[in-house]
């Protein structure tokens, strides 16, 4: 994968700009090139997170309103794949740290923030693709 990405000039410009985002290193940035192809064929950041599976789903039935959970419908590679990114960003990554610390205050479960952070690298992903700079944690 790592030749394939050096050797595609497009691969090579994702990859510069994917891994200026604090949380996310060459591994990671491999698994999301192998499993998502061109990231930029997606139109909005939310198309990217429900590729991966992290968007919300609401379980109810009835009058029962049930807990939302991950739609789990993308795939699990890349879940699997973003759960240590995403711990990594709630220590390194200030954005995430700042969102982290706003969710615990509000009383959020930590696996709930783990996937708020590893949704949020996607749209820091989507970001800097979509703009072509650099990420900038401003």
């Amino acid at each position: 994968i790592k030749k394939h990405i050096d050797d595609d000039p497009d691969m090579r410009q994702m990859r510069d700009l994917i891994v200026t985002i604090d949380g996310i290193g060459q591994k990671t940035l491999e698994r999301l090139l192998a499993e998502l192809g061109d990231l930029r064929k997606y139109s909005d950041p939310r198309q990217l997170v429900a590729a991966a599976g992290l968007n919300p789903k609401l379980q109810e039935s009835g009058k029962l309103k049930g807990h939302t959970l991950i739609s789990r419908v993308g795939s699990a590679r890349l879940r699997a794949g973003l759960y240590m990114p995403g711990m990594v960003a709630l220590k390194h990554n200030k954005a995430i740290k700042a969102m982290k610390e706003r969710l615990e205050a509000n009383g959020k479960a930590p696996k709930q923030i783990i996937c708020a952070a590893m949704r949020k690298l996607l749209h820091f992903v989507y970001g800097v693709l979509k703009s072509g700079l650099p990420y900038d944690p401003k």
